[in-house]
């Protein structure tokens, strides 16, 4: 397996919308081993295609157990073609990106979600998610389409400078150092 340079904000694939996937096959699949190995090496919990210059709509998620309670269960994606086809509820909580390290800022997104996809084996799979997967799905979802996190910032929101030693589910323990997003870019 390798591991992929991630890409930074500021690289073009980032803005682009990521390809359709037909239908998993051996490349496919060692790419998925790739971007998992990438995305563990990091210590993310996701990471989709266009992160790595992967042009297609792959997205690798893994969140451990305990990050909603201590009694929610560890999970562990890949999917192709993923889509939000129902969402409910709103929670506002940190979100940072291994795109942007770094930098944690505060994001509204779906409380709960449905999400098609296809798994690797090529059969359909719908997902209904809460919390913390939740906004992992949406969050890797949004990078298929060129939008990262900062895009659904509150217009004056702050980002927040982090500890790239610190950086984990506990992002609430920032410094109060933020900037707004526009001055970021």
């Amino acid at each position: 397996m390798a591991v992929y340079e991630i890409l930074i904000e500021g690289e073009p694939e980032l803005r682009q919308r990521a390809q359709k996937i037909r239908q998993a096959d051996d490349e496919l699949r060692e790419i998925a081993d790739d971007m998992w190995e990438t995305m563990e090496s990091a210590e993310g919990v996701g990471l989709a295609g266009p992160q790595v210059a992967i042009m297609r709509r792959i997205i690798t998620v893994h969140v451990p157990a305990g990050m909603d309670d201590e009694d929610s269960p560890e999970y562990r994606y890949v999917l192709l073609n993923p889509e939000i086809v129902r969402g409910y509820g709103e929670q506002a909580g940190l979100e940072g990106c291994l795109s942007i390290p770094g930098w944690a800022g505060e994001v509204a997104r779906y409380d709960s979600v449905t999400v098609k996809a296809l798994g690797l084996d090529n059969k359909p799979v719908r997902i209904k998610a809460r919390g913390y997967l939740s906004r992992v799905f949406q969050h890797e979802i949004d990078h298929l389409d060129g939008v990262l996190f900062t895009d659904r910032m509150a217009e004056h929101a702050k980002l927040y400078r982090v500890d790239e030693d610190d950086i984990d589910e506990d992002a609430a323990m920032l410094s109060n150092t933020g900037a707004t997003r526009e001055e970021l870019r």
